[in-house]
This record gives structure tokens, C-alpha cells and sequence, in this order.
């Protein structure tokens, strides 16, 4: 059994050369013993200005973080490793969106000791009077502002981790042109430290432009009137996306992300990507959820990327280039939904021999020729043959009347 951090001595760090050690805006003085045990017992500390100008003398070699990171983060885990006792100062708790996951993701326990401080969420949320379990965490540190569309409904309620100083004037903004000015923003600055500062007022109303760079925003959304709520659930309205008409339409949409079955951590291919619907929806179903959108076209291509941002998934990856040649060097996917370019000789054998046990293919096919197709790869592979015929009402004169939409096949089969 691993000791409890009251209960850590000296001889416990025997054996684990890494401690990641969270510190608030209380400083030193807010350190558990255990906490100021490992930065004191250190031969090299990692951590920001503000952080190590915390710290009284140690005996410790002490090493700012470089912008970026990503040197110093791989210097630690190969020069030091297991060589070195080393100690890494991280905001809060480092295992929340801090340093401490991308330290440890490859590392055994065994290896290092985690000593969180409380979390800047947590503060906010206490301050707020909100549950914790209720609400939802954004970071915007070094992440795309478009994210928080995805979150976007009446009476949510979100904190998010400001990038810097005109992070909240940002989000006044993008809050305010998407039809939802009416939310209540509330800026923590120095959240948990003696400078710490409040300021509240709607989106539409806030008039700051520069907050303290180390801040925290609160928001309750609010939509304006006549603003539009956009679903999580696949089978989006097309006249949300930006097309030239290009797009499997959302009856289809919904069939075929059902047969795709995304589940959190998947990685999809959308392979003739168009307008990207189905990839977006796909990475819509989970925050985790990824995808890579195959596309030739360089207008098609910069619409996926203007429907991705648009819809809160601005982490969608957009390869421009002839499928299957762009596949090379790219991670396995998941799953792969074939939408363009059915026929083409050599496309779907790439798909298939990427795939894992268990992964699983949905194509669609509008025309005679790339029908004949899936039916030949149907007999080979086997799976499911569906054919999905939509027909919508539409005003015919002074009464309605039923237009049918192109008739869809739909093979899907999952790799055995």
C-alpha cells in the first residue's frame, strides 16, 4: 500500500525519483510537510516563475519551464530518469488538464508520488456555491476558444482555464456573436491567494480587456432570444453546415453514426470527407472522440475545418490529399466511414488492412456503380446490407407533398 501524503517520510521516496508537487497562489506557506519534503529532498525542481519564486532556498538545481514545454517535459523523463531525484511544481492539482499527466502517462507508479494542492475548479466552485459533480471543466491553455460551442445550452454551467490575461474578453465575444450574450460571466483573478479579485457582468455587457494574466472564468449560459440550440445526438439539420451540397444528409447521418457506434476514445476516418458531418458528429459524441477527415478538394477541405470550429470540434484533423495514399504514417483508426470515392481501385483494401480486430467500416453508396461495389466487398467480408429511403414533405402549390431524397446503401461489417 502506497503511504498516505501525511504520512510520507524521507525513506518513501526511495525508489520514486519523480514528485509532481500542486501549489496554489497560497505558496510555500499552503504546502502540505509532505509537499515541502519533496521539493527540499530534490536535485532538480521544474517549474514556472511564479511557481519557484515561492520556494526558499533548496538545495535543488532550479530549472524554469521554457516555452514551450516540451524540451524540459523530455529532458526529465530521459536524463533524469531514475538518475536523478527530481521535483516538478505544477498549479492545483497537477492530474487536473496540469503537467502531472504528461509527466506520467508512460511512467509506473512506483515511479514518482502525485501531491496535489486543491484544484482552481474546485476553489471557483465553492466560491460559486456550485457542485462540483454539475459542472463542467473547459481548459483553453494552449486549446482552441471553439470548443466551448459543443457546451453551449440554457442553464449550463462551466468553468474554464483561461489561456491568459484577454481569455475572458475572448469569451465575452465568441459568447456574445453565437447568440448567447445573455450569460453570466464571473473572472477570478489569483483564484486562493491574497490578490485574489471577482468580477461579474454578462458576456454582452463586458467591458474589460485585459484581466490578470493568471485567471479563471465562470459562465452560466444563457441564450438570447431566438437563438438556436444545437443537439449532441447525430442527425444534426443540414442548413447548419456551410456546404456546396456535398454532405450526407442528416436522416442518413444518423443511420450511419449509429452503425459506426462511436465510444469514448475512438479514432475515426472519414474518407471523402465533403463537408465533414459525419466526422464532426462522430467527435461530437464524446469529448474524447477523434478524427481525421480525408478530403481532396481545397474548398471542401477549408469547409470541414470552418463546420468543425463552428460545432465545437475544432480539434478535428483535416488531411487534403487522394485516399488511400494519404493513409501512410497516420494512427490506426477505430473505425472508418467511407462517403467518397467508393470504387476507386485499392481504397477499400487500404481500409480494411488498417483496421484492428473489431474495427468497423460503414460506406454509403448512391450510384449504380459504387453500389456494385459495396455489394462485391458484402460477399467477400460480409456484414449487413441496408437501403435507406427518406422522403420529406414539402409545399406542393397550397398543400404538401412528398419529395424523395436519393436512395442510400448502406454496407457496414466489422472486422473479425
Amino acid at each position: 500500500m502506497l503511504p498516505t501524503q501525511s504520512h510520507i517520510s524521507q525513506s518513501d521516496f526511495n525508489g520514486r525519483w519523480l514528485s509532481i508537487v500542486g501549489i496554489g497562489e497560497d505558496g510555500w506557506e499552503g504546502l502540505s510537510p509532505a509537499a515541502k519534503l519533496a521539493v527540499e529532498s530534490a536535485e532538480f525542481l521544474y517549474g514556472g516563475v511564479r511557481h519557484l519564486a515561492y520556494v526558499p532556498p533548496v538545495r535543488a538545481t532550479q530549472v524554469t519551464w521554457p516555452t514551450p514545454m516540451a524540451p524540459a517535459v523530455h529532458e526529465i523523463l530521459t536524463r533524469h530518469r531514475r538518475r536523478n531525484k527530481v521535483s516538478v511544481l505544477a498549479s492545483g492539482d497537477p492530474m487536473l488538464f496540469g503537467v502531472g499527466v504528461t509527466l506520467t502517462r508512460e511512467l509506473d507508479p512506483v515511479e514518482f508520488f502525485v501531491i496535489p494542492q486543491i484544484s482552481a475548479f474546485s476553489l471557483a466552485c465553492a466560491r460559486l456555491g456550485w457542485s462540483a459533480s454539475e459542472t463542467v471543466l473547459i481548459s483553453l491553455v494552449n486549446r482552441p476558444i471553439e470548443q466551448i460551442y459543443k457546451y453551449l445550452y440554457n442553464g449550463q454551467r462551466l468553468i474554464l482555464y483561461s489561456e491568459d490575461g484577454t481569455t475572458p474578453a475572448s469569451l465575452a465575444q465568441l459568447l456574445t456573436n453565437c447568440g448567447f450574450g445573455s450569460s453570466q460571466l464571473s473572472v477570478f483573478e489569483y483564484l486562493g491567494g491574497p490578490a485574489e479579485k471577482r468580477r461579474d457582468e454578462r458576456a454582452n455587457k463586458w467591458s474589460v480587456k485585459q484581466s490578470g494574466d493568471l485567471n479563471l472564468i465562470s459562465v452560466v449560459c444563457v441564450a438570447d432570444t431566438g437563438t438556436r440550440a444545437v443537439s449532441l445526438v447525430p442527425g444534426l439539420s443540414d442548413d447548419l453546415y456551410v456546404t456546396d451540397g456535398q454532405l450526407t444528409k442528416r436522416e442518413v447521418r444518423a443511420a450511419t453514426l449509429a452503425r459506426l457506434a462511436p465510444m469514448p476514445s475512438e479514432h475515426l476516418w472519414d474518407v471523402g470527407a465533403g463537408t465533414g458531418t459525419i466526422g464532426i458528429e462522430w467527435m461530437r459524441s464524446h469529448s474524447s472522440c477523434s478524427c481525421i477527415a480525408f478530403e481532396e478538394r481545397d474548398d471542401r477541405a477549408a469547409r470541414i475545418l470552418i463546420n468543425a470550429n463552428k460545432l465545437g470540434v475544432p480539434g478535428l484533423k483535416v488531411i487534403k490529399g487522394s485516399a488511400p495514399a494519404a493513409f501512410d504514417g497516420l494512427q490506426r483508426p477505430d473505425a472508418i466511414f467511407i462517403g467518397g470515392g467508393i470504387g476507386r481501385e485499392g481504397l477499400f483494401q487500404a481500409c480494411w488492412n488498417t483496421l484492428a480486430k473489431g474495427g468497423r467500416i460503414v460506406a454509403n453508396a448512391v450510384t449504380i456503380e459504387s453500389e456494385t461495389a459495396i455489394a462485391t466487398w458484402q460477399k467477400l467480408y460480409g456484414g449487413e446490407l441496408v437501403r435507406i429511403l427518406v422522403a420529406r414533405a414539402e409545399p406542393l402549390g397550397s398543400v404538401l407533398g412528398w419529395r424523395n431524397l436519393t436512395p442510400v446503401t448502406q454496407w457496414s461489417v466489422v472486422k473479425s
